[in-house]
């Protein structure tokens, strides 16, 4: 499939129809495409972010196609808010079986001397505490209930140094060990635990301050020869978040167009 059959093309997964998913950051491009390809599939989608208009667009969009999510702003670095939205989330859809903790980025390069401790500690809570905070108030349900879905947002800066700063490659790192952690300590609860790590996924920002002829030869250095696509990312989702996956859990998925293979 190549980067324009990926773009708003959904196939429908076994065992959505009817489910419950929170997204966050979804005011991002992922975000936002993996919500509309879940609402697509039959889920009920909460959608986060901290960019109330931007999430309500998400939602608009949803409803306009038939449909049915729900915008639930916060700001999931802070144990408070993220209770509220739990608690919005619940009322308005139900209890949530598919959680996709995807809030983050702060990824720009800075040199590791040039890091000050409150950008360190700032990157850390965004990327980091935000996905530790969503899941500790999420998964005591799943497990109670004794299924769920949970998919972590790593980047290929947790899998191999890269351009990123030094923080962000730390906290990708560390949510991926903690996907794996939670795989291991949830599954005989019969929650399962994954993690994607995608690579330079074109974006709003990439298209406005890379030139053209810069994002060709990033996509050049991709074995499959192209950038990644939000597409891309909603689509590991679908499988990841289904019934197809039933078996699947501790798995970190690289979403790299073959530039990371472990």
């Amino acid at each position: 499939m190549n980067a324009a059959e990926t773009a708003g093309a959904w196939p429908r997964h076994p065992g959505l129809d009817g489910k419950v998913a929170l997204v966050t950051g979804g005011s991002g491009e992922i975000g936002a495409a993996t919500s509309r390809a879940l609402a697509a599939n039959g889920v009920k989608v909460g959608v986060n972010g901290r960019d109330r208009v931007a999430i309500d667009a998400v939602v608009e969009a949803i409803e306009a196609a038939g449909g049915q999510a729900v915008a639930v702003p916060g700001d999931v670095t802070d144990p408070e808010a993220v209770a509220r939205m739990r608690e919005t989330v619940e009322s308005a859809l139900g209890p949530v079986d598919v959680l996709a903790p995807f809030a983050g980025g702060q990824g720009r390069p800075v040199p590791t001397v040039e890091l000050a401790p409150d950008q360190w500690r700032a990157v850390i809570d965004s990327d980091l505490t935000s996905a530790f905070l969503t899941v500790r108030e999420f998964l005591p349900g799943m497990v109670e209930r004794g299924a769920g879905s949970v998919i972590m947002m790593a980047s290929s800066a947790g899998r191999l140094p890269s351009g990123a700063n030094a923080a962000y490659a730390a906290a990708k790192a560390g949510v991926i060990m903690l996907a794996k952690h939670l795989a291991n300590e949830v599954g005989p609860a019969g929650v399962r635990v994954n993690c994607l790590a995608p690579s330079a996924v074109l974006n709003g920002k990439m298209r406005r301050f890379m030139p053209d002829e810069e994002r060709e030869r990033l996509a050049r250095a991709f074995p499959l020869g192209r950038l990644g696509m939000p597409e891309d990312v909603a689509h590991a989702v679908l499988y990841l978040a289904s019934a197809a996956s039933s078996w699947v859990t501790g798995v970190t998925l690289d979403l790299t167009g073959g530039r990371v293979i472990a």
